[in-house]
């Protein structure tokens, strides 16, 4: 959403895209799962008096749009992408289909999964480990609005201490919030890696799949990031 406070920002998509060719260029295979709380936020909603299955469910249908947002400003540069969606709507997108989406990752396309789980009650974070481990993929690469994990939010404490790296159980026991309970303990329970990095400054995604010092790396007890 750029400045703009809700709803989608062309130049940001635009900007975004760019920075996944640019990876896509190199030869990676890219799955992206995206949010929607630019647009309408299912807990907040929920904490109002919404219902909170119907607020979810509007959450949900919020990263369509973003997903064929998305999908255009790739396409306008070239790059192949296939939308999947955990809620059926045939016309927009394809199903989400694990053995369709690892086949498209082999001919090069960009896979956007939308429609979170296709539940309520779970957030992007869980839907996004649960993709991680149905499709076998090398690392999450978790993008935020900071430069990583801090010990308390350095949006508001100009003082926050941002950490390197961390283990699956760091971020529980200290309630660092990098993921909801569920994704995180997932991740843990499949050693599945978490980059933690700022999506907003210009080469970071290129610079973590180069292996560049970006962020913070989650990680098991016996892992280090390589």
């Amino acid at each position: 959403m750029g400045d703009r406070g809700y709803g989608i920002s062309p130049d940001i998509t635009k900007k975004l895209a760019q920075e996944i060719k640019e990876i896509v260029d190199l030869g990676v295979q890219v799955v992206i799962v995206i949010g929607g709380g630019n647009i309408f936020r299912g807990l907040s909603a929920a904490a109002r008096g919404m219902d909170r299955v119907v607020a979810d469910n509007m959450g949900m249908l919020a990263t369509i749009i973003n997903s064929l947002a998305l999908q255009s400003a790739l396409e306008n540069l070239g790059v192949t992408t296939r939308v999947q969606t955990a809620i059926e709507m045939r016309q927009l997108a394809e199903p989400y289909i694990r053995r369709k989406a690892q086949r498209h990752l082999e001919k090069g396309r960009v896979v956007i999964l939308s429609g979170g789980t296709g539940n309520p009650y779970f957030t992007t974070d869980t839907a996004a480990s649960l993709r991680a481990q149905e499709i076998g993929v090398d690392a999450i690469l978790k993008a935020t609005r900071v430069d990583g994990v801090y010990d308390s939010d350095p949006l508001k404490n100009k003082k926050a201490k941002m950490f390197d790296e961390l283990t699956y159980m760091d971020v529980i026991e200290k309630d660092l919030r990098v993921m909801d309970s569920t994704a995180i303990s997932m991740c843990m329970d499949h050693g599945m890696p978490i980059i933690v990095f700022n999506l907003l400054k210009h080469g970071n995604i290129k610079s973590v799949i180069l292996g560049k010092k970006v962020g913070t790396s989650v990680h098991g007890n016996q892992e280090r990031r390589k």
